[in-house]
Parts: structure tokens; C-alpha cells; sequence
């Protein structure tokens, strides 16, 4: 008769999945021996349970499936609880196994006891405890069935002892628990009530967010009949702005101007699966329809005229044939040009900039986007560089774009990259790391040797908490606490065994990458760049605008002003001279 955990590989394999992320203990040993018997799924070994989410997170982002990860009893499974946070805020499914103390000993205050079903209430849709081995099939099954049909994190707690318990067959374990297939949109009224705010509208504007994966004709064909410009939000930019003559950028606080004018002087918008947070980026005078999957999102962050449940696919196949062709496309029009102009400054940033120093972020992201391959996968740190990536990176349709847009947390590049890398081994994966961001995971370096991962990591090192004193600047409150003492990466990456590339002059930029791409195996860039770059939001609010006259002066009265100097010289002195 096999183990509980011999059941729980045999249910994870016959439902697809191959690997499990996460770090051994005690209390996991019954399911990590299991795993080493199977034979068919690999244990993916990591330096820290934090990381093992994350990289879950990332393999059901790429591989559209349940992924799992695990975490031993008390620390170990409480680890895991960011990469969760991070993969129920991005709605994929993850299956998270975490070990308990022995049964018998939950409520004394054991050693490394905690509540796992409380602490994780609140990433995710599913968390149950194993309290015998006959509980255990169903218990897995209900968790894997709400993970894949709620896109969401599914726990099951388990005792170390009950992995080893010994448990017959169950009905529960041979079928394979796969997403179901279902046709959801608004009902033949609704839809007419869309049909005639949009036909009746002079300017629509369109909003899609990560909910337009898979509809990217239906979306252009859309924006072609209602001259619709399309703005996308930060999750949507890999599915929407690629091939499309109706795209004007991205709108939020690392957004473009465009997108923001797109949708201030619209007076019908159009949100298409779509969360977007930032209230003050809503049109203040225009007529909102909100379409989303999941109802409870409809009007929470602006308020809408008609709000319909569906996917963003059903719904454009329903409500297409209902809508006039407009002829009228001035909004259209202005929007575009508004954009190439927006398009052509940033992108004039991006140059090596007569080979001063420091190095321009903007130009190593741009290099980054131009070397790296058709079908590279990017995954990018909270903070300055998921500006540059949000700005300077060219989605083509195959190229996939990875951060933790919604939680966003701090040192997720690197754990993202080894799930996107050990999902797929002969794909590229670059990720775009901050300074403090990678020491905060410094470890997971190791990984990359140990599971022969070979990512290749470009960090944007500016010796700071960059995007924090921007924050600060904006707020009219002096730098403080933001300093970071960082060592050279490049050579600490050498003595771990990995290609190291340290750049601090900008014609050094582009072989260094070039080399690193073309390295068979993990491979640092440790490129040294601008501290003082401002990655503007594309509207100033006059709150902002005074916080920076407050943060001028109070830098010179702290005896900072060569602080303020570098500011002024990096943002405002070399773009005259351009």
C-alpha cells in the first residue's frame, strides 16, 4: 500500500504537473522522498521558500498550468507566503504544500508551530488542513480545482507524519484535475446598452489590461471600428501593444503622457480585463463600460455606467457585430500623433550619451531590448527597472514580460527568471534587477549553478533604492536611508562560477551584453548607472510639483546641494545640450 505522499505525486502527475520548487525540512521529508521515487516529477531545488513561490508563480504565468511549490512546518512554509501574495495578485494557479507540526501537538505552542490556514488566508482561494490520510485525496483535489478554475493559490496543510501514513487508492487521485472550458459573456441586453453608448460616442478611448491575452485581433479589429486609440495598463503591454496601429502607450505613474491624454479626452472608455488601480488616471467627464471575468471588480476603481461579466474574447465576438463603423477619428488621430511625440523623446533617451557617465538606464534597457532573442522572456524588479522595462521593452507576440505588477515587491526579477528558465530550459530569460533588489535574494545566484539555470541577469546598479527617492523627491522630503554599499556583482558572480561582466563605461555596454547573451550558461551584467535619472510620471499634480520645490530646498539646507547639482546636471544640463 503507498504513502499519502506517493497519492499526492500520483495526483500532481496524472493532472501535468513535472516540478515542484522549494527547500527540504523534516516535516517534508515523507513528500520529498516520494518525489525522488516518482521518477517523473523533479524537485527544483531553491535557496529560500520565498523564492520557490515566486518561481511557481512564474512557471503557471509561462506554462499556463498548475504549478506548485512547497515549504516545510512554522518558517519554512511561512517563507513561501510573498512569492504567494505576488501569484494570487497575478492570478495564476499555484498549488502551495505546507508541512505541519505533528498532528497531535497543533494548539501547545509547539516547536516552529503556527496557523498555516490563517496566515495564507489572505493569498488565497483555497486552505485546508489534512487532519487524516483519508481526508487527503479529496482535500488535494478541491485545492487543485480551485486554483486552476480561480487562477488563484490553493494551500493544503499537511502533517509531516500523515505524508508517511500508509492509504489505499482513491477514485479522487486517478482523475486528472485540468481547467474547464466555458463560453462567458453579458447577456444580448447588455450588450445592446454597450453597443449604444460606444456607436454614440464622439471619442472612445480603449483600456485593456492583462484580461486581452488571447484576443489581440479581436481587440485591433475593435479600435479599427470605433477609431478607437488603445491605451494599455502595465500587465497588458505584452498582449496588446505589439502589431497594433491603434496602440498609444501605457497610462499609470510608469506610464506615457500619451496614454494619459488618450484617456482624459475621451467620452466613452472602454475597459477591457482590466484592474487598473490609480483612480486619478480615470477620465473625470466620459462614460465608463468595464469588462471583466470577475463581477466583484466591476466600478471599484472608477465609476462605471455599464459593467458586464465575461472574458474579454466572448464579449468582443458578441458585441462586434453590434457596433457602426465610425468615420469620425480626430480623437484618433490627435492621440497617435501625441504619441509618436511621446515615443521619439523617450526614445532619445535611450543613446549612449556621448560616453558620459554614469551609464543612462534608458540605454541599457533599450540595448538589452534590441540584443536580446525574438522569443526572450523578461523579468523585471519593483522599482526603477520595471520603468525601463515598461518603456524601452518591444513586445512581439512571443516575447513575455514577468513582474510583480500588482503586489509590487521588491527582489522578485531573479526568483521569477529560475521558474521562467526551469519551465523552459531552451528559452531566453533575461532579468532586469535593481541593486537592492538582488542583494535582497543574493543567494539564489547559487541556484542558477546548482540547477545549471542559464539566465542572464542585468543589473541596474545606481548604489541606491532609486525609485524610493524618487518617491521621496516627490514627497519634499530629503533623501534618507536610501544609501546601498554594494560590492562588485560582476566579480562576486565570477566567484560563484558565473559569466561576470562589470561596465562603467558606455561603449563597454553593448559587448558586454552581447558576450553575456551568447554565454552558454548564467551570466551579470553589473552595469553602473545614473542615480539621479527621473523616471517622470506622465502627469505632474501640483502636490508633486511642490513636494520637488520643498525636497530643492531642503537638500541645500541639509548641506546636500552637490546632491541637488547631480539632479539638475543628469536631467535637465544634458538634455539642453542634446
Amino acid at each position: 500500500m503507498a504513502t499519502v505522499a506517493d497519492h499526492v505525486i500520483d495526483a500532481l502527475k496524472v493532472s501535468g504537473v513535472r516540478r515542484v520548487y522549494g527547500l527540504p525540512g523534516d516535516s517534508l521529508n515523507g513528500f520529498t522522498d516520494a518525489i525522488r521515487r516518482s521518477g517523473e516529477i523533479s524537485w527544483e531545488h531553491v535557496r529560500h521558500e520565498e523564492t520557490a513561490g515566486f518561481a511557481a508563480a512564474a512557471d503557471a504565468a509561462l506554462a499556463g498550468g498548475l504549478a506548485v511549490c512547497a515549504g516545510s512546518c512554522g518558517p519554512g512554509n511561512l517563507h513561501l507566503i510573498n512569492g504567494l501574495f505576488d501569484a494570487h495578485r497575478s492570478r495564476v494557479p499555484v498549488l502551495a504544500i505546507a508541512a505541519h507540526i505533528p498532528r497531535t501537538e497543533i494548539g501547545s505552542e509547539y516547536f516552529q508551530e503556527t496557523h498555516p490556514q490563517d496566515l495564507f488566508r489572505e493569498c488565497s482561494v483555497y486552505r485546508e488542513l489534512v487532519s487524516t490520510a483519508e481526508m487527503a485525496p479529496r482535500i488535494l483535489e478541491m485545492a487543485m480545482r480551485a486554483a486552476v478554475e480561480e487562477n488563484g493559490v490553493a494551500v493544503v496543510v499537511i502533517p509531516g507524519e500523515i505524508f508517511l501514513e500508509r492509504a489505499g487508492a482513491s477514485a479522487w487521485n486517478a482523475r486528472p484535475v485540468l481547467p474547464s472550458r466555458s463560453v462567458v459573456r453579458p447577456d444580448d441586453e447588455s450588450l445592446r446598452q454597450a453597443a449604444a453608448i460606444l456607436n454614440d460616442a464622439q471619442a472612445v478611448t480603449i483600456l485593456g489590461g492583462a484580461g486581452v491575452a488571447g484576443s489581440h485581433d479581436a481587440l485591433v479589429s475593435l479600435a479599427a471600428t470605433l477609431h478607437a486609440p488603445i491605451v494599455h495598463a502595465l500587465r497588458g503591454k505584452e498582449f496588446i501593444e505589439y502589431d497594433n496601429p491603434y496602440d498609444v502607450g501605457m497610462t499609470g505613474l510608469l506610464g506615457f503622457a500619451s496614454g494619459y491624454k488618450a484617456i482624459k479626452e475621451c467620452d466613452a472608455l472602454l475597459m477591457l480585463g482590466t484592474d487598473f488601480p490609480y483612480q486619478q488616471f480615470f477620465p473625470d467627464d466620459a462614460k465608463v463600460i468595464q469588462v471583466d471575468i470577475r463581477g466583484r471588480n466591476l466600478g471599484r476603481r472608477t465609476p462605471v455606467d455599464l459593467g458586464l461579466v465575461g472574458t474579454v474574447k466572448d464579449t468582443l465576438a458578441a458585441l462586434a457585430p453590434l457596433l457602426r463603423q465610425k468615420t469620425q477619428r480626430d480623437h484618433l488621430d490627435r492621440s497617435l500623433r501625441h504619441y509618436a511625440k511621446t515615443r521619439k523623446r523617450l526614445d532619445e533617451l535611450a543613446v549612449n550619451d556621448r560616453d558620459r557617465t554614469p551609464i543612462r538606464p534608458e540605454y541599457v534597457a533599450g540595448l538589452a531590448n534590441r540584443l536580446a532573442a525574438d522569443d526572450a522572456v523578461f523579468t523585471a524588479d519593483v522599482g526603477s527597472p520595471v520603468v525601463w522595462a515598461a518603456r524601452y521593452l518591444t513586445m512581439n507576440g512571443r516575447r513575455r514580460l514577468i513582474g510583480s505588477f500588482n503586489h509590487g515587491t521588491m527582489a522578485c526579477a531573479l526568483p521569477l527568471a529560475i521558474g521562467a528558465q526551469t519551465a523552459y530550459r531552451d528559452r531566453q530569460v533575461v532579468a532586469l534587477a535593481g541593486d537592492g533588489g538582488l542583494t535582497m535574494m543574493f543567494g539564489e545566484l547559487v541556484t542558477l549553478i546548482q540547477n545549471r539555470l542559464p539566465v542572464k541577469l542585468i543589473v541596474f546598479n545606481n548604489s541606491s533604492l532609486n525609485f524610493v527617492e524618487l518617491e521621496m523627491k516627490a514627497a519634499g522630503i530629503v533623501n534618507f536611508g536610501t544609501d546601498l554599499v554594494n560590492p562588485d556583482f560582476a566579480a562576486v558572480a565570477q566567484a560563484m562560477g558565473i559569466f561576470g561582466r562589470r561596465v562603467e563605461q558606455p561603449a563597454d555596454l553593448e559587448p558586454a551584453l552581447a558576450d553575456a547573451f551568447a554565454h552558454d550558461g548564467p551570466a551579470l551584467v553589473d552595469v553602473v548607472t545614473a542615480r539621479q535619472e527621473l523616471s517622470i510620471p506622465p502627469a505632474i499634480t501640483a502636490e508633486q510639483a511642490k513636494g520637488f520645490s520643498l525636497y530643492a530646498i531642503r537638500t541645500i539646507l541639509a548641506g546636500r546641494a552637490d546632491e541637488l547639482l547631480d539632479l539638475v546636471t543628469t536631467n535637465v544640463a544634458r538634455r539642453i545640450l542634446d
